[in-house]
């Protein structure tokens, strides 16, 4: 009995120890909700993981939780019981403290997210990056019609458009990254967004950082990123030396 009691004791002890406490509190109402069940998930080891869950039963509103080492993309996913075609899921940049998500079951994905400053910069990043998405629709559909009736030099013209405007989003996506240097934001677009940018963009990313950005979950990632990225250019540029040594014998 004795040796029971205190293996009890042990796996108590054990169990305490490895839960840590929530430190970022989701406070969510999904307007026209009526049954379901919503997870909370992140991305670990480039695998989309429940960290919280909850059955929704006629009450819209409820609260999810988790623990993060650093603020990171979240995502709210929800299973719904009402014979939809389809499921549902949102993002959001997910802060140490109170996020509030208020959304409707008609449209899920327009949700209105408030309590992290990473998020709103992410909002801000998005409507401008969505006027670049509706520039690059306008030039597919130039670009389809110009081929229907095979104008040539119109379709020139639309590539010369189409490379001018991928430099542009690349550029504005870098200038802000480094204009928010302080919020982990900025490494994850770096990684998300421009990541097969030149390299010495990537660079200068990294380099603005405020240096507890640097130590968060995304600036670690970037610097291996970029140190594979050093690496691989250098065994490029080897080879390309030794091609051309090869040539001139």
């Amino acid at each position: 009995m004795k040796n029971l009691s205190l293996l009890l004791l042990i796996l108590i002890g054990v169990s305490a120890c490895s839960t840590k406490e929530s430190n970022l509190i989701v406070n969510t109402n999904i307007k026209g909700l009526k049954k379901g069940t919503v997870y909370l998930q992140k991305i670990d080891d480039t695998l989309l993981v429940n960290v919280d869950s909850i059955v929704v039963n006629g009450n819209s509103e409820f609260i999810l939780e988790a623990y993060i080492e650093s603020p990171q993309m979240m995502y709210l996913s929800l299973d719904k019981v009402d014979n939809s075609e389809y499921n549902d899921r949102l993002d959001f940049f997910g802060d140490k403290g109170e996020v509030s998500i208020v959304t409707t079951l008609e449209k899920f994905q327009d949700a209105k997210i408030v309590g992290s400053r990473n998020q709103e910069k992410l909002m801000e990043y998005r409507k401008i990056q969505k006027r670049f998405n509706d520039n690059n629709l306008d030039l597919i559909k130039e670009s389809f019609e110009a081929e229907k009736v095979g104008d040539e030099e119109r379709l020139m013209a639309i590539d010369r458009k189409y490379e001018n405007l991928l430099k542009r989003r690349y550029l504005y996506t870098v200038n802000f990254a480094i204009n928010n240097k302080d919020l982990e934001l900025a490494p994850y677009l770096a990684l998300s967004e421009v990541f097969d940018a030149n390299i010495k963009y990537l660079d200068t990313i990294y380099t603005s950082l405020d240096k507890n950005v640097q130590q968060s979950l995304y600036g670690k990632e970037l610097k291996r990123f970029l140190e594979e990225r050093h690496e691989e250019e250098e065994i490029e540029e080897e080879l390309a030396e030794q091609d051309t040594a090869t040539e001139q014998e």
